[in-house]
């Protein structure tokens, strides 16, 4: 059977976009549609945005600690619309990269919902196109649940471009995305209290650096609220949200951001017409080739449940695309995929924490430092930083890195790759440090600690 295209990819997400443009380069005709964001999630209510939000919320700490260093000068105005439209124009102008990126790669796009018709039909705008094989790479969508006051919340879709800064915010939530969040509007001067349900935030990461992190957000001065949830909120007359909690207690904000978790964005997609299955949580079961239950159906990215990162999915739709249309191997390596909490101080992690590690290995090492950074012995600020390395004792692998602390991001990405290349502990002690720098502490631990 003759198609419209070798390949057609529902999602212009970091994902999609990657896998488009290597399929074409292979020979492949491929088209792509898009009913919302050029980019996806990253470019425009993710990543992007949120690290521009974060550089803009760390300049109060910076215009503190720099009268320690003797810069005297008034306390100065934040003016929330010129963040947030300058912010805009900057998204825009990524937007019309991506088209022109897209298009200039012989990438036919489509604006539009695409909906499934059956194993190789999809119908855009009412029209439908034929493919030999289509890519599913809408990425994820926010999740909020029902609760009394629901429509009265916003979540991270339109965080970053309400119409008035909110002076007082409720963050609900316990995720990288609550927290990330509770930073940036606590540093942009709101009042931020941050609720969640469990006993302490970022499950899953390991809990000396969420102990160690939920200590240093508590300094910066938000409102950490554990054990805490929402049982309904009403708007009152005068439009400000009243906030009521399990406790019997209520909180009184401005608006209520809900960053309870993200949700595969399969509405309107035909999911019914195909034999997709899904996961027991409501994602796309996948194979190791990205493969659907449909043999001509393939998916990626968020809407799999992996691993939410924009390289991961950009790492998949580069395989994806190698090993359909350039005879490569398929395989995407999981293992010591670092990661960063935009938090305030932040928090990078590479390889396992120290429960996995205890969990996976009989003979765990840990080294542990914790200091007050050299900036800050002027500054006056009593943030501290915390680093600290797992290594297996029986063979000097390393197998974990954690840090908190400024710039912890940047570090980890080199970390990252000696983790990747399989560094044992004497590798990082006989590394000559960069001094004076932060970064050096990962290579002059010697002591083991025991708790």
């Amino acid at each position: 059977m003759k198609y419209d295209y070798d390949l057609f990819v529902i999602g212009a997400g970091s994902g999609g976009v990657r896998a488009s443009r290597m399929a074409v380069s292979f020979g492949a005709k491929v088209a792509l549609c898009e009913d919302r964001y050029m980019g996806g999630t990253c470019v425009n209510v993710g990543c992007v945005p949120k690290k521009l939000y974060v550089y803009a919320s760390e300049y109060s700490s910076h215009f503190r600690d720099g009268k320690g260093f003797g810069w005297q000068s008034e306390s100065p105005q934040f003016d929330w619309p010129t963040l947030r439209d300058h912010k805009t124009t900057e998204i825009s102008r990524l937007n019309g990269i991506y088209e022109t990126m897209l298009e200039g790669a012989g990438v036919e796009v489509i604006h539009g919902r695409g909906k499934i018709v059956d194993a190789h039909t999809v119908e855009v705008n009412g029209k439908k196109l034929t493919a030999e094989r289509l890519l599913i790479a809408v990425g994820g969508w926010p999740f909020v649940p029902d609760i009394i006051g629901k429509e009265h919340v916003i979540s991270s879709n339109e965080v970053f471009d309400l119409e008035a800064f909110p002076k007082r915010l409720v963050v609900v939530g316990g995720g990288y995305i609550a927290v990330e969040f509770a930073g940036i509007f606590n540093g942009l001067g709101a009042e931020v209290s941050q609720l969640y349900r469990g006993e302490l935030f970022l499950r899953g990461f390991d809990n000396e650096i969420r102990q160690f992190a939920a200590e240093e957000i508590k300094k910066k001065g938000t409102d950490l609220r554990f054990n805490c949830d929402v049982t309904s909120i009403e708007k009152q007359s005068d439009g400000v949200l009243k906030v009521n909690l399990n406790d019997g207690s209520f909180i009184v904000a401005d608006a209520v951001l809900y960053a309870t978790g993200r949700k595969p964005h399969l509405r309107d997609l035909g999911m019914k017409n195909v034999d997709i299955k899904l996961t027991d949580r409501g994602y796309i079961e996948v194979n190791e080739q990205f493969q659907t239950s449909e043999p001509s159906i393939y998916a990626l990215g968020d809407v799999t449940g992996g691993m939410e990162l924009t390289p991961v999915a950009l790492a998949e739709g580069m395989a994806l695309a190698k090993a359909l249309y350039n005879n490569e191997s398929c395989k995407v390596d999981y293992s010591n995929i670092a990661t960063t909490v935009f938090c305030q101080p932040n928090i990078g992690t590479v390889g396992l924490s120290e429960e996995q590690a205890r969990a996976d290995y009989s003979n765990v090492i840990k080294y542990r430092s914790a200091f007050r950074a050299m900036k800050h012995t002027i500054s006056g600020s009593q943030e501290r930083t915390l680093m600290k390395l797992l290594v297996d004792g029986d063979t000097d692998k390393v197998l974990g890195a954690h840090m908190v602390g400024p710039d912890a991001g940047e570090i980890m990405q080199g970390l990252a790759i000696a983790l990747k290349a399989g560094a044992t502990k004497a590798d990082f002690d006989s590394t000559i440090g960069i001094h004076p720098t932060a970064a050096e502490e990962f290579v002059t631990m010697r002591e083991p600690v025991s708790d």
